[in-house]
């Protein structure tokens, strides 16, 4: 075990200011990642045991990916650090075996690796040249290696891979010239170029932690002689409910008894209040064995939640988070909708579901392609921006992209207050809740309930369906939870038949028309969990190269789409028996009373009866049991999948 500070060894004593930061000689050195997740950050001042608040808020935020856990803290004007490569466990460990002294202010963060592999040593938080300062961050500093340079040409070295390891010895030498510690980080945000969330916690001056934020989430947990910061509420709402969100380029200095937010010039700034309505039991697992198990059996809530006070009082369909004008609404001409991953599938269910009730043009974009194949837009274009955190990177330039091109922009989100509805003209949230999973369920479901509801909203304002046929899929969709439930009363089945797959190692995927975005998701669940091959296909596309795939044996889920529309139905079989021709072992998933499927499913999953354009909300749901109970029975960690995090905040 070695006892270093940011530039290796240094004399125990600083003046009156020591910095330990301590590892193991052994460091897992797996690379770096080429793209950043959504690290967790929690800042603690007040009176309590600060160490204590911020291993449990680092704790509640763990389903955000990390690679690497750590902490500082000021007692007696001395900086203390300690950090670990791997899970939290391993901090409390060391935290254990080499205790640190009391102190009622520190901060903490689990890192997710960007610059610099996942190490000891690149774990945050990271100090200063003469260990005064700590910082903390989430993001990436895009000019780092110029301002290394620079600082480097002065005599700076570094002990890390890391772009934060500069902002710490920057905000370090700016009080050392006497400024404040929110000085300080106004100062350095001005020179940085990107994307971050930056905490700055200085020795000298124990009573203060400062904090910023560009393009990356930070709120402010307002509380009675003690304030936090987080990234994220689920870091500190065991204290309080009372919360501030900051806007963009905003500086918020945090102590016991204030909390003092500014602009990057200094000028007085006002954060926004908020209440936080769900608490801590929400984080919580209630008996399940994975927050994601959780999180599929309560579907049928969240579903209802996402319908909850959708009809005015003349019955028909309000939308109160829409702010575009009906004006706005009937001049639309195109709509292009962009989202990442799962959200990107809800998309395309959307894309089925608003050009046959709109009669529309719609597009469906991956966020990160979108503005670099220079798009067509003007005022006439919606872009639907779908992100279940609000703070989706690619999303968010996206966005960003189409309101320079003066089109409007719709967010379809599930956190309040996140940076893509701010910026955009309109949002429909999606009231999911918290979804701790990496993997996402619900959050994918009320994502479709929001789509739907965008659909109908633009039919009812652009006057191309009746009232009675809107009221019609409402009432349907109405329907949609207890659909849900008939589902999950069966997932006994499917887990059994996940448990005969363990050993396999690959899986296909097939559907046509609204069932093609299904059979993407449910390649998606298996790939993120169950860490093997899985691909997802439009059926009619298997004789232009997928039938090649297909062997002896090897499992085909066939989404089979409700009977008597367009020749859906017998299209699909005629899909099926081709693979089963060739030994392929059919999994199909169809309505209660198709008897016309029986002869062609190895094993049948019965869906309830819906219409083809609502059926995704139900044909998901024993795909999403089927991954959760094929990795569990593998061995892997569901909640945390490897390689993977809940949001990815940087391009």
């Amino acid at each position: 075990m070695q006892q270093l500070t940011g530039d290796g060894d240094l004399p125990p004593t600083l003046g009156s200011v020591e910095a330990y930061v301590r590892f193991d000689d052994q460091e897992r050195r797996n690379g770096a990642s080429s793209i950043a997740r959504m690290c967790g950050i929690i800042g603690y001042v007040g009176n309590r045991s600060a160490e204590g608040v911020v291993v449990e808020g680092l704790r509640r935020m763990e389903y955000r990916g990390y690679d690497s856990a750590g902490i500082a803290l000021v007692a007696g004007d001395v900086l203390r650090v300690q950090k670990k490569a791997g899970k939290l466990a391993n901090l409390e460990k060391l935290l254990s075996e080499q205790p640190l002294p009391a102190s009622t202010i520190a901060m903490g963060h689990t890192r997710w690796a960007t610059h610099g592999g996942p190490t000891d040593r690149n774990a945050h938080p990271h100090v200063g040249r003469n260990g005064r300062v700590a910082v903390v961050h989430n993001g990436i500093i895009e000019n780092f290696a110029e301002l290394r340079a620079q600082l480097e040409d002065r005599g700076h070295n570094f002990s890390s891979d890391t772009d934060t390891e500069i902002a710490a010895h920057l905000v370090e030498l700016e009080v050392e010239a006497g400024r404040s510690v929110e000085d300080a980080l106004r100062t350095v945000a001005k020179r940085l170029v990107g994307s971050f969330t930056l905490l700055a916690m200085d020795a000298l001056q124990p009573d203060t932690i400062a904090a910023t934020r560009r393009n990356s989430p930070l709120v402010v947990g307002l509380g009675e002689g003690e304030n936090f910061l987080g990234s994220d509420v689920a870091a500190f709402i065991e204290f309080t409910r009372n919360a501030l969100e900051l806007e963009q380029d905003q500086v918020v200095a945090i102590r016991a008894g204030s909390v003092t937010v500014t602009d990057l010039d200094g000028n007085p700034a006002e954060g926004k209040p908020f209440l936080v309505t769900w608490d801590l039991s929400a984080a919580q697992k209630d008996g399940y064995d994975w927050f994601m198990r959780k999180e599929i059996f309560e579907q049928p809530k969240a579903v209802a939640d996402a319908l909850l006070g959708r009809r005015g009082l003349n019955g028909q369909l309000a939308l109160d988070e829409m702010r575009l004008s009906d004006e706005d609404v009937r001049d639309i001409d195109k709509i292009i909708i962009i989202a990442c991953g799962t959200s990107f599938y809800a998309g395309m269910v959307a894309k089925y579901a608003i050009e046959h009730w709109c009669r529309i043009p719609v597009e469906v974009e991956l966020s990160s392609e979108f503005r670099y194949r220079d798009p067509i837009l003007d005022n006439g274009t919606l872009v639907v921006a779908i992100s279940q955190s609000g703070e989706t990177a690619d999303t968010l330039q996206a966005i960003r992209h189409a309101r320079v091109q003066k089109s409007k922009v719709l967010a379809i989100c599930n956190t309040n207050g996140s940076t893509i509805p701010r910026e955009s003209d309109a949002v429909i949230y999606t009231h999911a809740g918290p979804e701790i999973g990496v993997a996402s369920t619900k959050g994918f479901l009320t994502q479709l309930v929001a789509c739907y509801l965008l659909g109908l909203y633009l039919a009812q304002v652009r006057g191309v369906k009746f009232d009675d046929e809107i009221a019609r899929i409402l009432d349907q969709l109405d329907g949609i939870p207890a659909a849900i439930e008939s589902v999950l009363a069966d997932a006994e089945s499917v887990y059994a038949l996940a448990r005969d797959y363990v050993s396999t190692k690959s899986v296909l995927f097939l559907g046509r028309h609204a069932g093609y975005p299904v059979a993407l998701e449910g390649a998606l669940k298996l790939k993120e969990l169950a860490y093997i091959h899985a691909e997802g296909f439009a059926a009619g596309e298997l004789k232009h190269g997928p039938i090649a795939l297909v062997e002896e044996g090897l499992p085909i889920f066939c989404v089979i789409p409700p009977r008597g529309r367009d020749q859906l139905h017998e299209k699909m079989i005629s899909g099926i028996q081709e693979v089963r021709a060739r030994g392929a072992r059919t999994i199909c998933l169809a309505e209660e009373d198709d008897e016309l499927i029986k002869p062609y499913a190895d094993t049948l999953i019965t869906l309830p009866k819906v219409p083809v354009l609502l059926q995704p909300l139900v044909a998901t749901v024993p795909l999403q049991l089927f991954a959760c109970e094929l990795a569990t029975a593998m061995g892997h960690d569901v909640d945390m999948p490897r390689n993977l995090a809940k949001s990815v905040t940087v391009e």
